[in-house]
């Protein structure tokens, strides 16, 4: 166990030395080039949740899928039409197309794949329009504070769940769920979100320290919700991870789904507060 816990490590530590700098040289960027990249993680990530619905229904094909994610990622980025309306197109579209389909039921064909489709594309969604509508380089700034924040928030609680994980408050955070999550390792990473954005903060002045207190609040209370939101899924689905795609992580969905989960909110508290 402990040989295995070990490799699991160093492959954390050699993805975290390859993935940090690329997604903060990308974010540095923006452009097309950060588009493309998170583009293809969406479409990566509805691959992941397409194989989790197969365990359970007869979702539509996965290129029908996978157009539609990239259509979204492209309007996110073009802005061609109102997203509202690209997804009623879509509902409308499954629809139609599951009269023509015989196998499984209808209700469970739609609704495995309805889900995946919003969460994907809506969250990374998010994250493209808040880096790309940049209003003078806040969007840049807050992707960079969301990306530390998330980090700390992992790091804070990866080491201080296993480190004091049950030693203090002898009931885990979810057990249903996820058993190895404790209540210490969520503390730790809300004081590890929390800190990472008060050190990033004091480098950046022109960010207010509502914002930046705000923003590491929110990830370090949200960043649970989004692992505990995919392990109801795979848990249903009966895998352990999305897909094997990033060693020591899992798949897509595993790796990236705090900064999926918190990028809506963090677009509202750049552009609204």
């Amino acid at each position: 166990m402990s040989k295995f816990v070990s490799v699991n490590l160093l492959q954390r530590v050699i993805v975290a030395l390859i993935g940090i700098p690329l997604l903060l040289w990308l974010n540095g960027g923006g452009g097309l080039l950060f588009f493309s990249f998170f583009s293809l993680l969406a479409l990566l990530a509805v691959f992941e949740f397409h194989r989790l619905a197969r365990q359970k229904a007869q979702p539509p094909s996965l290129w029908v899928v996978l157009l539609i994610t990239l259509l979204f990622q492209l309007d996110f980025y073009l802005h061609y039409v109102e997203e509202w309306e690209l997804l009623l197109a879509v509902v409308l579209g499954l629809m139609v197309m599951e009269l023509f389909l015989k196998e499984g039921s209808p209700l469970l064909n739609l609704g495995s794949v309805f889900p995946g489709l919003l969460y994907v594309n809506l969250t990374f969604g998010s994250l493209l329009r808040l880096r790309l509508e940049s209003v003078h380089e806040n969007g840049k700034i807050m992707v960079f504070l969301l990306f530390f924040c998330v980090w700390g928030a992992d790091i804070f609680a990866y080491f201080g769940g296993s480190t004091l994980g049950g030693k203090f408050i002898h009931r885990k955070l979810f057990e249903r769920l996820s058993p190895n999550k404790t209540w210490e390792g969520f503390l730790c990473g809300l004081a590890g979100s929390v800190t990472a954005a008060l050190v990033y903060g004091s480098f950046v002045p022109q960010l207010s320290m509502k914002k930046v207190l705000l923003t590491g609040v929110l990830i370090g209370l949200a960043s649970p919700a989004g692992d505990l939101i995919e392990s109801m899924f795979k848990r249903d689905a009966g895998v352990k991870d999305s897909s094997g795609l990033i060693p020591g992580h899992g798949g897509v969905l595993d790796r990236f789904d705090t900064i999926m989960f918190v990028s809506p909110f963090i677009y509202v508290i750049t552009f609204y507060l």
